[in-house]
């Protein structure tokens, strides 16, 4: 009988110390604090906003042409430095998401960069000219060499946000 309840209690501290809490993928607007946060463009009235390792995975099974209807929170990595009109958005630890505004409809602050943001709207895949990222480069304030150095191409990973909650 000891031995039975020592393999138990084994098995037990096994099984809890194997127990791994998987982060949560999403959360709802209702739990944030919205006074926190200053609002752009539409409306966020999604009540699941994804956190950005979960949108990063939906990316990754779009091809070209399709679009999700979603909402998500991350960290600003770039903004236009001219007007505010797109940012570049962190996914995962290695791709980012370009995101422009309905209808060129609003504009975000220009001095975002590393804000906490949630937006909602349509996530998509296209490929972006070079013509056009030449065109985002300067927008960015990159140096003459940078944008010259353009010279493909590149698979996007875009969203035409309605609206933007950013984290004061």
């Amino acid at each position: 009988m000891k031995k039975i309840t020592l393999f138990f209690a084994g098995l037990s501290c096994l099984v809890a110390c194997n127990s791994v809490q998987k982060e949560k993928e999403s959360f709802s607007v209702q739990d944030i604090a919205l006074s926190e946060y200053s609002g752009y463009g539409g409306k966020i009235s999604s009540e699941t906003v994804l956190y950005k390792d979960a949108i990063a995975e939906k990316y990754k099974n779009l091809a070209e042409g399709d679009t999700i209807d979603v909402s998500f929170s991350s960290t600003v990595n770039d903004v236009c430095k001219a007007k505010g009109c797109w940012m570049k958005v962190a996914l995962d630890g290695e791709n980012e998401t370009m995101v422009k505004f309905k209808d060129y409809g609003f504009f975000v602050p220009k001095d975002i960069e590393n804000d906490t943001i949630i937006v909602q709207g349509r996530a998509y895949v296209s490929e972006t000219s070079v013509e056009e990222l030449r065109h985002l480069a300067s927008d960015a304030g990159k140096s003459e060499e940078e944008i010259a150095a353009i010279t493909a191409p590149k698979k996007t990973y875009s969203f035409m946000a309605d609206g933007v909650l950013v984290k004061q």
